[in-house]
């Protein structure tokens, strides 16, 4: 027979609320950064290749 679960505490939601975001949140400052970085082409932890169209019309 099924036997409900025991309900999740408000602090561990909270605690497990709080750590997503702050994940969700290194990311994006991460990516803002690196993007910064390759606009201005100081990038040193980044290897791109900018493709430059050559054929005129």
């Amino acid at each position: 027979m099924a036997v409900p679960k025991k309900r999740t505490s408000k602090t561990k939601r909270n605690s497990r609320k709080a750590n997503w975001k702050r994940k969700g949140y290194h990311a994006a400052q991460k990516a803002l950064s690196l993007g910064k970085s390759v606009v201005k082409g100081k990038t040193t932890s980044f290897i791109h290749e900018i493709e430059i169209d050559t054929t005129e019309e």
